[in-house]
């Protein structure tokens, strides 16, 4: 047996909101279809007919999940904010210059350290946050707007056009961000899924692998550092995530791990 060290990257509520919010974008996307496709909703009216009550439905789940949040954790929408709009540094635009080959050949492109949120993360993130609040009031406008309080036609029409523009905004970034999240891309294969749909910490190799700067001051500080104690092949395994990044002295700061 050996112990090993974790990070506490997300808390519980986070994982509740971001969780709950995943499955409400993918359900919106999917009856969306229904809603903004006629032939397909003609093909099976009562599923179209399902689909399109779901979509009000689960959109204001969608649209309530992000306050619900914010309202059980407002230090946190800060600290959202201060990761999300801080100052570039050149290890940001050096990391986004080679995202590409990196993703082409992962073991050869050498990737310099990153802070909490990387700087590609930064940009699909927000490319998500701008979308997720565009379709969330365009289609209040078409929901309220058709039934509660009418709208004009051109300004129906104006939000439909909204709607229809950043659903395609929507899809895009979410599939790229599932397939970075969900571990199919092989640096992020294994444990990085865990740290929304798990228990949220993510082993010491894996932090200083893909989050150097960060990780370095969440072990320095301690707080958030938690010590497990594991059979050896998994603490191998574990180490082991740390080969194909730039951290080539991964592996033995997991031997200095406290022991008590």
């Amino acid at each position: 047996m050996a112990k090993v060290r974790f990070i506490q990257r997300h808390s519980l509520l986070t994982r509740i909101v971001h969780c709950t919010i995943a499955v409400a974008c993918v359900w919106l996307m999917i009856s969306g279809l229904f809603v903004f496709i006629p032939p397909l909703a003609a093909a099976s009216p009562d599923l179209a007919r399902f689909m399109k009550i779901t979509h009000r439905i689960v959109g204001v789940i969608f649209i309530c999940m992000p306050i619900f949040g914010a309202v059980g954790s407002p230090g946190g929408v800060k600290a959202f904010f201060g990761k999300y709009l801080r100052k570039w540094t050149p290890e940001d635009f050096e990391f986004l210059k080679k995202f590409v080959p990196y993703m082409l050949s992962p073991k050869k492109v050498h990737m310099p350290d990153q802070d909490e949120v990387k700087s590609g993360q930064r940009f699909a993130d927000g490319m998500l946050v701008i979308g997720g609040v565009m379709m969330a009031i365009s289609g209040m406008a078409l929901w309220l707007g058709t039934t509660v309080c009418p709208l004009p036609a051109g300004v129906l029409t104006v939000m439909r056009f909204l709607h229809d523009l950043f659903f395609l905004v929507m899809v895009v970034f979410v599939v790229a961000h599932i397939f970075l999240g969900a571990g199919i891309f092989q640096p992020y294969r294994g444990g990085t899924v865990k740290l929304m749909f798990g228990n949220g910490q993510v082993s010491e190799a894996n932090a200083l692998y893909h989050w150097g700067f960060w990780a370095r001051e969440e072990l320095e500080d301690g707080k958030n550092v938690v010590v497990k104690t594991v059979p050896d092949e998994d603490r191998k395994r574990i180490s082991s995530k740390a080969s194909l990044g730039t951290e080539p002295d991964a592996t033995a700061k997991l031997e200095e791990a406290p022991q008590d």
